[in-house]
Protein backbone atom coordinates (compact mmCIF):
# COMPACT_ATOMS: atom_id res chain seq x y z
CA UNK A 1 0.00 0.00 0.00
CA UNK A 2 1.59 3.69 -0.91
CA UNK A 3 1.76 6.59 1.37
CA UNK A 4 1.77 9.92 0.92
CA UNK A 5 5.46 11.19 3.09
CA UNK A 6 7.49 14.50 3.28
CA UNK A 7 10.77 14.28 1.83
CA UNK A 8 13.06 12.64 4.23
CA UNK A 9 16.92 11.63 4.13
CA UNK A 10 16.43 8.23 5.52
CA UNK A 11 15.26 7.54 1.78
CA UNK A 12 18.39 9.02 0.19
CA UNK A 13 19.91 5.59 -1.57
CA UNK A 14 15.60 5.07 -2.62
CA UNK A 15 15.42 8.17 -3.87
CA UNK A 16 18.86 7.91 -5.70
CA UNK A 17 17.88 4.71 -7.37
CA UNK A 18 14.74 6.44 -8.83
CA UNK A 19 15.99 9.22 -9.94
CA UNK A 20 18.66 6.87 -12.19
CA UNK A 21 15.46 5.17 -13.28
CA UNK A 22 14.50 8.59 -14.99
CA UNK A 23 17.66 8.77 -16.51
CA UNK A 24 19.91 11.99 -16.85
CA UNK A 25 18.52 15.13 -16.61
CA UNK A 26 15.79 17.37 -14.38
CA UNK A 27 12.30 15.63 -15.03
CA UNK A 28 11.27 14.39 -12.39
CA UNK A 29 8.05 16.71 -11.91
CA UNK A 30 6.74 16.80 -8.32
CA UNK A 31 10.50 16.26 -6.46
CA UNK A 32 11.51 20.52 -6.67
CA UNK A 33 14.29 19.51 -7.94
CA UNK A 34 16.73 22.60 -9.17
CA UNK A 35 19.63 22.40 -11.83
CA UNK A 36 21.83 23.17 -8.51
CA UNK A 37 20.82 20.73 -6.04
CA UNK A 38 23.34 18.56 -5.61
CA UNK A 39 21.56 15.00 -4.59
CA UNK A 40 24.25 12.23 -4.64
CA UNK A 41 25.98 13.33 -1.59
CA UNK A 42 25.17 13.27 1.80
CA UNK A 43 24.86 16.73 2.95
CA UNK A 44 23.85 17.75 -0.08
CA UNK A 45 20.65 15.81 -0.07
CA UNK A 46 20.24 16.66 3.09
CA UNK A 47 20.35 20.59 2.30
CA UNK A 48 17.70 19.69 -0.64
CA UNK A 49 15.48 18.09 1.44
CA UNK A 50 15.49 21.09 4.18
CA UNK A 51 15.00 23.47 1.39
CA UNK A 52 11.86 21.35 0.41
CA UNK A 53 10.34 21.53 4.20
CA UNK A 54 11.49 24.93 4.28
CA UNK A 55 9.40 25.90 1.48
CA UNK A 56 6.37 23.84 3.00
CA UNK A 57 6.44 25.63 6.47
CA UNK A 58 4.43 29.36 6.05
CA UNK A 59 6.60 30.56 9.17
CA UNK A 60 9.59 30.40 7.05
CA UNK A 61 10.68 33.36 4.86
CA UNK A 62 11.29 32.58 0.84
CA UNK A 63 13.47 34.52 -2.03
CA UNK A 64 11.16 36.30 -4.60
CA UNK A 65 11.42 33.47 -6.71
CA UNK A 66 9.59 31.53 -4.41
CA UNK A 67 6.00 30.41 -3.51
CA UNK A 68 5.00 28.28 -0.67
CA UNK A 69 5.19 24.70 -1.64
CA UNK A 70 3.97 20.87 0.10
CA UNK A 71 6.54 18.37 -1.32
CA UNK A 72 5.21 14.75 -0.54
CA UNK A 73 7.03 11.39 -2.00
CA UNK A 74 4.87 8.27 -2.92
CA UNK A 75 6.88 5.90 -1.16
CA UNK A 76 5.72 2.23 -0.96
CA UNK A 77 8.11 -0.19 1.19
CA UNK A 78 10.47 2.07 1.64
CA UNK A 79 10.56 2.42 -2.86
CA UNK A 80 10.41 5.96 -3.84
CA UNK A 81 7.90 5.89 -6.47
CA UNK A 82 7.13 9.22 -7.46
CA UNK A 83 6.83 12.45 -5.97
CA UNK A 84 3.93 15.43 -5.89
CA UNK A 85 4.04 19.05 -5.20
CA UNK A 86 1.28 21.80 -4.08
CA UNK A 87 1.88 24.69 -5.04
CA UNK A 88 -0.07 27.33 -2.20
CA UNK A 89 -0.44 29.55 -4.13
CA UNK A 90 0.11 30.96 -8.03
CA UNK A 91 2.75 33.85 -9.61
CA UNK A 92 2.41 35.22 -13.13
CA UNK A 93 4.92 31.78 -14.35
CA UNK A 94 3.24 29.38 -12.79
CA UNK A 95 -0.09 30.79 -14.15
CA UNK A 96 0.99 30.27 -17.46
CA UNK A 97 3.13 27.69 -16.87
CA UNK A 98 3.04 25.19 -14.20
CA UNK A 99 -0.20 25.26 -12.03
CA UNK A 100 -0.74 24.55 -8.47
CA UNK A 101 0.06 20.67 -8.28
CA UNK A 102 3.09 18.91 -10.12
CA UNK A 103 3.26 15.11 -10.35
CA UNK A 104 5.78 12.30 -11.46
CA UNK A 105 5.79 8.47 -11.05
CA UNK A 106 9.06 6.88 -11.58
CA UNK A 107 9.00 4.42 -15.52
CA UNK A 108 8.57 1.23 -13.54
CA UNK A 109 5.84 2.21 -11.44
CA UNK A 110 3.76 3.94 -13.85
CA UNK A 111 0.35 2.36 -14.84
CA UNK A 112 -0.81 1.37 -11.37
CA UNK A 113 -3.09 4.71 -10.66
CA UNK A 114 -0.70 6.18 -8.57
CA UNK A 115 -0.40 9.35 -9.91
CA UNK A 116 -4.70 9.68 -9.43
CA UNK A 117 -4.28 8.31 -6.14
CA UNK A 118 -1.58 10.69 -5.44
CA UNK A 119 -3.45 13.70 -6.68
CA UNK A 120 -6.65 13.28 -4.86
CA UNK A 121 -4.99 12.97 -1.44
CA UNK A 122 -3.16 16.37 -2.42
CA UNK A 123 -7.09 17.95 -3.70
CA UNK A 124 -7.53 17.45 0.07
CA UNK A 125 -4.54 19.30 1.04
CA UNK A 126 -5.47 21.93 -1.60
CA UNK A 127 -8.85 22.52 0.61
CA UNK A 128 -7.66 22.47 4.00
CA UNK A 129 -5.63 25.60 2.61
CA UNK A 130 -8.65 27.26 1.68
CA UNK A 131 -7.64 26.71 -2.38
CA UNK A 132 -11.37 26.78 -3.88
CA UNK A 133 -9.67 25.47 -7.28
CA UNK A 134 -6.28 24.49 -8.18
CA UNK A 135 -4.77 24.97 -11.99
CA UNK A 136 -3.25 21.78 -13.50
CA UNK A 137 -0.36 21.24 -16.73
CA UNK A 138 0.89 18.83 -18.65
CA UNK A 139 2.47 18.65 -22.06
CA UNK A 140 -0.64 18.22 -24.72
CA UNK A 141 1.04 14.89 -25.45
CA UNK A 142 0.75 13.29 -22.21
CA UNK A 143 -1.84 11.42 -22.48
CA UNK A 144 -1.48 9.39 -18.91
CA UNK A 145 -1.33 12.64 -16.96
CA UNK A 146 -4.45 14.22 -19.05
CA UNK A 147 -6.50 11.00 -18.19
CA UNK A 148 -5.45 11.20 -14.47
CA UNK A 149 -6.08 15.18 -14.02
CA UNK A 150 -9.90 13.98 -16.03
CA UNK A 151 -10.14 11.12 -13.44
CA UNK A 152 -9.73 13.80 -10.65
CA UNK A 153 -12.32 15.76 -12.04
CA UNK A 154 -10.28 18.59 -13.94
CA UNK A 155 -11.67 20.31 -16.72
CA UNK A 156 -9.87 21.53 -19.67
CA UNK A 157 -9.55 25.25 -20.00
CA UNK A 158 -7.33 25.38 -23.36
CA UNK A 159 -3.63 24.88 -24.84
CA UNK A 160 -0.99 27.24 -24.10
CA UNK A 161 2.27 27.35 -26.09
CA UNK A 162 5.10 27.68 -24.20
CA UNK A 163 8.53 27.14 -24.12
CA UNK A 164 8.25 23.56 -23.74
CA UNK A 165 6.15 23.14 -26.34
CA UNK A 166 1.93 23.07 -26.18
CA UNK A 167 0.34 22.48 -22.81
CA UNK A 168 -2.99 21.55 -21.64
CA UNK A 169 -4.24 23.46 -18.82
CA UNK A 170 -6.92 22.04 -16.74
CA UNK A 171 -8.62 23.37 -13.40
CA UNK A 172 -10.36 21.52 -10.58
CA UNK A 173 -13.33 23.03 -8.81
CA UNK A 174 -12.55 21.59 -5.20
Amino acid sequence: MPDLIAPTVRLHAAWLEAHDEWGPGLHEDGFGLRSTDEVRSSEGFAAWVTRLADQSDPAKPLDAARVPCTYRWIVEDDRVLGGIALRHELDDHLLRVAGHIGYGIRPSARGRGLATWALGRMLDQARALGLDRVLLVCEAGNVASSRTIERCGGVLEGILDTDLGPALRYWITL
